[in-house]
């Protein structure tokens, strides 16, 4: 009856690079967010879903000031979205440096929803740059028993050495440096409290160390680009010796960056192992979920790329990325009724994206079909209305719609219907 599934495409992809912490700050904000019901009446690309996408998008690219107006845009139209709006907002304005702006932000998502880590740790943030630092440490120390970013422990320790008291900054800073290893900034800084402390020689070492760090910062850089000049070259072999160098699993940015680059010149099944490492140590990352279940979808392992995206997208329900992904996965898992909620949804937060309208289209052709198998002909017609808006130019929801009034006995409109559709179809190329 309806024309068969045509050639699903790829969702557009999220970029692979992992967000540093600031940005994913949000992010993890957003497992205490609910969805709110959509405006009605609205137009498509004026709706809080599409302003929050378009945020969403623009806050991991960096353009702090795109994110700024679409979260503004999406808060005038629903000013109860504290969390989902409100917060990126807040996070937009800090990295931005407009630091008035974002404590105004982070102040009024605290009085709407209490007190949170990633609340608190930022306005500790925001005290050290006034050099408030009984201000950091108090937020802070709020922060740190759940300790929303790997370094939360090393600004308290440097709070806590600005303030004059060396015992804590010690204590704090060494809690850094056991939770992030490869942070040059820590041993420098607990260099410091050495010296404050009359401890030369541990001072000295802790430099050294920091030193240490640094260079092997550089080696790695040169590292990747031999590791990527290789894999341009085909030369697998030796492609892998000199990038397992990067391989660190205790670290999930350098595990992502490793994945990354194999991903980037196609040795998607070389990817597979630092990506799921880095899915291990951040479950909670919406970026690092996405980029495995992504190159298990390319290696068309479909069942393994549900699993990251089904926890993921309960958790960020507003991410574009997450919804598109998602839905394709599904539909090629045949599980039609989900991929069509899951991109619906990805339509709602990016209308312009035309490889969502396709698979969204899919979706509605898919179940159209099954509604006219199980003789559910309302909800067949529901359907394929929906996909004649998506796609306008294809005839065949117009021929379903036909074939279904000439069976229900309304040979009128299955009249209207069958013109359209062949008008549409000489059309075709």
């Amino acid at each position: 009856m309806i024309h068969p599934r045509s050639g699903i495409c790829d969702p557009l992809a999220m970029t692979t690079r992992h967000s540093g912490p600031l940005i994913l700050g949000f992010l993890v904000s957003l497992v205490l967010a609910s969805l709110a019901a959509s405006q009605t009446g609205a137009k498509p690309s004026d709706t809080p879903e599409a302003h929050l996408g378009k945020g969403y998008d623009a806050l991991k690219q960096g353009r702090y000031d795109v994110a700024v107006d679409e979260f503004r845009a999406a808060l005038g139209l629903d000013p109860t979205l504290s969390l989902r709006a409100r917060f990126p907002l807040a996070v937009a304005l800090f990295e931005m440096h407009r630091p008035d702006e974002a404590r105004r932000e982070f102040e009024a998502v605290r009085d709407d929803v209490g007190d949170h880590p990633n609340i608190s740790y930022y306005l500790g943030r925001l005290d050290i740059d006034v050099r408030d630092f009984e201000g950091a440490i108090r937020n802070l120390s709020a922060a740190i028993p759940t300790p929303p970013f790997p370094d939360t422990a090393y600004y308290l320790g440097f709070a806590y050495f600005k303030k004059g008291d060396l015992a804590n900054a010690e204590k704090w800073l060494k809690a850094a440096a056991e939770k992030n290893p490869r942070d040059a900034r820590v041993p420098y800084q607990l260099g410091l409290v050495y010296q404050k402390q009359g401890l030369g020689e541990k001072a000295k070492n802790a430099f050294q160390l920091s030193d240490q760090l640094r260079q092997l910062d550089t080696e790695e850089s040169q590292l990747k680009v031999e590791c990527g000049q290789k894999l341009d070259q085909d030369l697998r072999e030796e492609a892998h010796a000199i990038c397992d160098q990067l391989y660190d699993p205790r670290n999930a940015d350098k595990l992502t960056a490793l994945g990354t680059i194999y991903g980037q010149h196609g040795d998607l099944q070389a990817a597979l192992k630092p990506l799921r490492r880095a899915a291990e140590l951040e479950p909670e990352s919406p970026q690092v979920q996405y980029n495995l279940a992504l190159t298990y979808y390319q290696l068309n392992q479909f069942k393994e790329a549900k699993e990251p995206l089904s926890a993921a997208i309960k958790r960020w329900p507003d991410l574009f990325q997450l919804n598109a992904l998602y839905g394709a996965v599904l539909l090629k898992l045949s599980e039609d009724s989900p991929a069509y909620e899951a991109l619906h949804r990805a339509h709602q937060l990016n209308p312009q994206d035309s490889a969502t309208v396709d698979l969204l289209y899919a979706a509605t052709l898919a179940l159209a079909q099954k509604g006219w198998d199980a003789r559910q002909y309302s909800e067949s017609l529901r359907y394929l209305e929906e996909a004649a808006g998506l796609r306008p130019q294809e005839p065949w929801p117009h021929q379903g719609m036909a074939e279904i009034y000439t069976r229900i006995g309304r040979p009128a409109k299955a009249k209207t219907e069958q013109q359209e559709a062949d008008r549409l179809s000489k059309n075709l190329p």
